[in-house]
């Protein structure tokens, strides 16, 4: 089981950024992938699920971010509208079996190694 994001970067205030999550060794049919994030000085936080039967966002993000999955790619995506600078951190994705659920760290296994996203002028 491996996950391996890509897509971070340098983007203005108010603008937009897709951030991706490859999956091997497993189909997403049967797992969730979500999204973290771990700004400076802050714990790492959970942002977004997608699972076959739920998903999530946190109240930060919601109406700003969209998770979305294509099945082919065996891959996550994390649409980022309307950034903001306080978006800026490290953006992991992790899995469980089945159900996105309580989105929690110690929920969550086979953590890729992180993108980074920045969001300054």
């Amino acid at each position: 089981v491996q996950l391996v994001e890509s897509g971070g970067g340098l983007v203005q205030p108010g603008g937009s950024l897709r951030v991706s999550c490859a999956a091997s060794g497993f189909t997403l049919d049967y797992y969730a992938i979500a999204w973290f994030r771990r700004a400076p000085g802050k714990e790492r936080e959970g942002v977004s699920c997608l699972s076959s039967s739920d998903s999530y966002y946190s109240d930060s993000v919601k109406g700003r971010f969209t998770i979305y999955r294509d099945n082919a790619k065996n891959t996550v995506y994390l649409q980022m509208n309307s950034l903001k600078p306080e978006d800026t951190a490290v953006y992991y994705c992790a899995t469980r079996l089945l159900r996105c659920g309580t989105v929690a760290v110690g929920f969550f296994g086979s953590w890729g190694q992180g993108t980074q996203v920045t969001v300054s002028s």
